[in-house]
């Protein structure tokens, strides 16, 4: 049964090697998401606050993982 999670835990780590990176684009894009449905002056502007957060969080994670 061991050998299942070793390969689960592999097949994980091919698509996701830092899992708060992941976790930080995956929240960024649903508070982007309700924000432009819910206030609708945002909605012109969503793109490039996607892109400015994205670009955030890729910086955070370069610096974190440079610290190491």
């Amino acid at each position: 049964m061991q050998w299942i999670k070793a390969i689960a835990r592999e097949l994980i780590g091919l698509f996701v090697d830092d899992g708060s990176f992941a976790a930080a684009i995956v929240i960024w894009l649903g508070v982007v998401w309700l924000l432009s449905h819910r206030i609708p002056a945002i909605m012109a502007w969503s793109g490039i606050i996607l892109f400015l957060g994205l670009g955030l969080i890729l910086l955070w994670s370069t610096r974190q993982r440079s610290r190491q």
